[in-house]
């Protein structure tokens, strides 16, 4: 059972395919796009498509895109070392960096903001950690008492993600580099909660519901439901400015979307309802 409230958000929505289909948009940065389809790791500038992998690895999928810079994971190839699962990347568009936290089994980058990137890596006993690299050093950074960490997404000094097993509860989560605040709808347990992407106070993600799988945006104040038109799930995953990428399922496949906000209002001026459900786990 769920209550409605309020208006849906008003804006443009097109459909993004990558050539293969199966396609997911994660990052968005001006006209730049970054995703994955069947047949691996995309960048697109808005006119047309480049594969994106790493050399000599057997995949790549890019997590997260600022001005001209992708971040993500590769896998396998000439690069399967000792016990070693995955490893981060940079692309600046020329040169291929190599990301591997000291020690893990397997390291992600998920989000950029300028210099800094934010991900997660395993440990040697297959436990998961929050990371934070500013392009020279490494620190992690685990919610408080929480058995598993997972950082998505940075903006400035915030971040955003979602932890599992802390004393508290399994929680989504804001990060500012002092405070770690939970995210909570209003009537929602937080746990229910995937965000994905920042950029200054918006947050974007998306959540699980007994009828579909829902996006979201949350402004720090309001919580206002994305659904594309006539999908039966749809995933948020990326913002930057009044840009929002990620994917919806018809019954047709899954597809990528970019999302608009309307002008002249900014995410920051909008104001809209918000869906409240009891949902299911969706981790």
């Amino acid at each position: 059972m769920f209550v409605c409230a309020g208006n849906v958000m008003a804006g443009a929505w097109t459909t993004i395919n990558i050539p293969g289909g199966g396609t997911n948009l994660f990052g968005v940065s001006g006209n730049n796009m970054v995703g994955s389809s069947s047949r691996g790791g995309s960048f697109y500038d808005g006119t047309s498509w480049a594969t994106i992998n790493y050399p000599g690895a057997s995949s790549a999928v890019p997590y997260a895109i600022s001005g001209n810079t992708i971040v993500g994971e590769y896998r396998g190839g000439t690069h399967s070392g000792p016990g070693k699962q995955g490893y981060g990347f940079i692309y600046d568009g020329t040169n291929w960096t190599t990301v591997d936290a000291p020690g893990p089994n397997y390291t992600i980058l998920c989000g950029i903001s300028g210099n800094n990137i934010v991900g997660q890596y395993t440990d040697a006993s297959d436990n998961n950690h929050g990371y934070f690299y500013n392009g020279t050093s490494w620190a992690t950074l685990d919610y408080p008492g929480a058995g598993a960490t997972y950082l998505q997404g940075i903006s400035g000094t915030n971040i955003v993600g979602w932890e599992e097993g802390a004393p508290d509860g399994d929680n989504a989560f804001l990060y500012d580099g002092t405070t770690w605040k939970t995210l909570d709808m209003p009537g929602v347990n937080s746990w229910s909660i995937v965000p994905r992407g920042i950029d200054g106070s918006n947050i974007v993600g998306y959540y699980s519901a007994p009828d579909a799988t829902h996006g979201f945006l949350y402004d720090g104040t309001t919580w206002t439901t994305l659904d594309y038109p006539g999908a039966l799930d749809t995933m948020v995953y990326g913002i930057s400015g009044g840009d929002i990428v990620g994917e919806y399922t018809d019954n047709s496949g899954n597809y990528g979307f970019l999302y608009t906000v309307p002008e002249p209002a900014t995410l920051g001026l909008l104001s809209f309802g918000f869906l409240a459900l009891v949902r299911r786990r969706r981790r």
